[in-house]
């Protein structure tokens, strides 16, 4: 009776060691979503195209021995070749140089926008969801009347008024577009200020602050990474149609919303000069907007199995 009652624990054991599920590595929430987006294949296409032209806005310009600024009237609206890779426009301005340096401006104004409206959006929203009652309803009303007034209205007011330039550019297009996160913001922290872990805090008596900050705000940072990579194309964008409209960066610089406005007149006799910057812009924005689709899986914890 002594050895069959000792051969259970050891058979046990051995089921124990034999069962993959059991020994299975735990991973953290980080580490799951990691290998979930490095899973996804068209999240990590375009991850990739989102490097490669972050890298041309960079080094682009620098690949080929045509100044920004030179013109030369003697090669205008040249097709693309083994000389002007890009062609050239209606100045005879190298369009490989124009293009990158437009890509690089675009991109200034996205993340320079995605990071201010992550900034207030933060602070804005924590405040409205860790507060609540009146702060919260004050709060929300204010969002809600800047949301209603619609947003390039007051992005062309801005810059009407205000001298224009990449900073004034900046500028108007974070003046509302923290709203959004304030309200992903705000959201995540209503939910997760009663879960029992910020409970247990509170009794140990932590501040708001640390409370905000050490608990709530890294447990909401998958939704908000999520908007953030879905805010830079909206920026990218806004910046190209108010820079096609004639409101944006002002000549000799350009973007790639000014050179599409440029390439209008005579775009059927010189197509090359909308296609390449026009290519770029909707090249980018898919890929920001792919690679934040893939994020919004890889982080949410409903589509975990």
């Amino acid at each position: 009776m002594a050895a069959t009652g000792n051969q259970t624990p050891n058979n046990a054991t051995a089921d124990t060691a034999s069962d993959p599920t059991i020994q299975q590595k735990s991973v953290s929430l980080w580490q799951d979503a990691v290998y979930r987006l490095t899973r996804n294949p068209v999240a990590m296409i375009s991850l990739g195209a989102l490097v490669i032209i972050i890298l041309m806005a960079i080094f682009g310009p620098y690949m080929v021995k045509y100044n920004y600024y030179s013109n030369d009237l003697m090669n205008t609206n040249k097709a693309p070749s083994g000389e002007h890779w890009f062609g050239t426009d209606n100045l005879g301005r190298d369009m490989w140089v124009r293009t990158w340096m437009g890509a690089r401006i675009s991109l200034i104004v996205g993340f320079s926008a995605a990071l201010i409206d992550l900034l207030i959006g933060i602070i804005y929203g924590a405040i409205m969801g860790y507060k609540g009652g009146r702060v919260d309803e004050v709060m929300n009303k204010i969002s809600e009347i800047l949301y209603s007034i619609p947003y390039l209205l007051i992005v062309i007011l801005l810059l009407v008024v205000m001298e224009p330039g990449l900073p004034t550019i900046i500028f108007a297009l974070a003046v509302t577009g923290w709203v959004t996160m304030s309200w992903i913001v705000r959201g995540e922290i209503m939910q997760l200020k009663n879960r029992d872990f910020i409970l247990a805090a509170r009794s140990m008596g932590a501040s708001g602050s640390r409370q905000l900050f050490k608990h709530l705000l890294p447990n909401a940072l998958g939704p908000i990474i999520v908007t953030v990579t879905l805010s830079v194309p909206s920026a990218i964008f806004s910046e190209a149609f108010l820079s096609f409209l004639g409101l944006g960066v002002q000549a000799p610089v350009s973007s790639l919303g000014s050179m599409i406005n440029d390439a209008l007149q005579g775009w059927n006799l010189y197509p090359w000069r909308m296609w390449f910057p026009a290519g770029l812009i909707c090249i980018t924005m898919l890929a920001f907007n792919l690679l934040g689709d893939g994020l919004r899986d890889a982080l949410d914890p409903k589509l975990r199995k």
